[in-house]
């Protein structure tokens, strides 16, 4: 692979694809990834939607050659999503559905734009990293971490700018905020708001650090485009899925009558405004890549590992520590860290790009291990729903050493002809049913026949992703004919 993608002498993406199948499967992998995240929390449940959309849409659109590329693009996509988990929502929404604000427009329309500037942001890097592993150019370990380093300084340059001031008990707040504000309430008290700080026009600027050094510096055309794809479809689906939410809160008495006096009960509409995120953001990110297909490189050369093996070992036990500390473990100096999504990513990242194993472990145990983790904790440990030894064993051991031996197999295959669409179906099946398994214990296994909860609807709505997930996995390959030139 070349330092410039390289020009199509047999190029990857196939003109017998149609649209709808990137557009509609990265729609079911984000709903349902996005959906379960909502459980989860945080940048670790991100990662579930990465996971799950990387994985479809290399399916669908590279599946040729050796499985490491296609592992690394994967794995960035993974990485990636999970950065916007460092920036507060929770208030956003609140200034369009909360009691004291139902009926102001003008608080509605700039919840929504807030709502609008973090889904771009969150999902646009997904997108960005998407196209860094698919465009053929090359990424070398000690160049991404001066790009991923002066990211960083951009961040704290964005939140200085943006995002300050912040002292919430001389009501002094940063010019442009999307959160609780004495604007929509003058007369609320400090505690009544619980003013947020927020980091979104760090991780803002950050993102457009990256996308000039990508784009711009690298002449990487696949990932600027993802990265604009990927924001338009964060930026649309985050507030469009809040539209509903919003809509029951303001208008109840729609909601008193015909069907959904039953219905409506048993809605969990924050859940479903999650849903609706991932799979407006899923489908635009779909379709942004198969608009770009062309730009996909060729699995013409190997992928090199310019990481030795003990150096990459050493990181994968210090980023598996952080990543463990930062969600199982209460160390303030960590809790700090875990703020800067960014942050965290920076080992995850280089080791991707330059290793043999971590592309493999970060998708399939080390993105289990704090989602079977969490599951533990609240089935074994809080609620006690059955005895410590089973709830161990089928929540933690058991997915985490299933993940483990799944990586190491394909790792040592790693650079075998033809390798990536066996690896990228089989974790697709996996990592589907493993989260939908993990998630519906969860939700005290919903089934739609029993009394319907809360979860059920939700539960429904997983269940249709999953199998239709499982279709895009196992159908037979359609024959693919080479495209001859590459867009521009």
């Amino acid at each position: 692979m070349s330092s410039q993608p390289p020009s199509a002498t047999g190029a990857s993406a196939t003109s017998t694809l149609p649209w709808w199948q990137p557009v509609l499967f990265a729609a079911l992998a984000g709903g349902m990834g996005w959906g379960i995240r909502g459980q989860y929390g945080h940048e670790t449940g991100a990662m579930i939607a990465g996971l799950l959309m990387g994985l479809v849409l290399v399916l669908l659109i590279q599946p040729e050659g050796a499985s490491l590329p296609a592992a690394r693009a994967v794995a960035f996509c993974t990485v990636a999503i999970g950065f916007g988990g460092s920036m507060t929502y929770g208030q956003t929404i609140g200034l369009t559905q909360n009691a004291p604000v139902i009926g102001n427009w003008d608080a509605l329309r700039w919840g929504l734009l807030g709502l609008a500037i973090k889904g771009g942001i969150w999902i646009g890097f997904a997108g960005l990293f998407l196209g860094m592993g698919l465009g053929g150019v090359r990424y070398r370990p000690l160049e991404l971490l001066a790009a991923l380093a002066g990211a960083v300084w951009l961040l704290f340059l964005g939140l200085a700018l943006l995002n300050e001031p912040f002292d919430p008990a001389n009501k002094a707040l940063p010019k442009i905020y999307f959160s609780a504000d004495w604007h929509w309430q003058p007369d609320a008290t400090v505690a009544e708001l619980k003013p947020r700080r927020e980091c979104w026009g760090g991780l803002l600027l950050a993102l457009a650090g990256l996308v000039a050094y990508a784009g711009v510096l690298r002449k990487d055309r696949l990932a600027r485009r993802l990265a604009g794809w990927a924001f338009l479809g964060g930026a649309i689906g985050f507030p469009l899925g809040q539209c509903l939410q919003a809509y029951h809160a303001w208008n109840p008495d729609v909601f008193r009558a015909g069907l959904w006096v039953k219905l409506d009960p048993h809605m969990n509409w924050w859940n479903m405004m999650e849903i609706t995120f991932g799979t407006v953001a899923g489908a635009t990110l779909g379709l942004g890549l198969w608009l770009n297909r062309r730009l996909v490189a060729p699995p013409s050369d190997p992928a090199e590992v310019r990481l030795k093996p003990a150096l990459e070992w050493g990181l994968l036990v210090v980023g598996v520590s952080l990543l463990a500390g930062t969600e199982f473990v209460e160390v303030p100096q960590l809790a700090r860290l875990i703020d800067i999504g960014l942050l965290l990513g920076i080992i995850p990242l280089v080791a991707i790009v330059g290793g043999r194993w971590w592309p493999y472990l970060l998708v399939l145990p080390v993105t289990a291990l704090p989602i079977a983790g969490k599951t533990l904790r609240q089935l074994v440990v809080g609620e006690k729903l059955i005895a410590p030894a089973w709830g161990w064993f089928i929540y933690l051991v058991l997915p985490v050493v299933l993940t483990t031996v799944a990586a190491l197999w394909f790792a040592r295959r790693a650079q075998r002809p033809n390798g990536a669409r066996p690896f990228l179906r089989r974790t697709l099946l996996l990592a589907t049913w493993l989260y939908f398994g993990l998630n519906y214990a969860f939700f005290h296994f919903p089934w739609p026949w029993e009394p319907w909860t809360g979860r059920t609807p939700s539960g429904i709505v997983f269940t249709v992703c999953a199998v239709g997930l499982t279709v895009a996995a196992s159908v037979p390959s359609r024959p693919q004919r080479a495209l001859q030139g590459r867009g521009r």
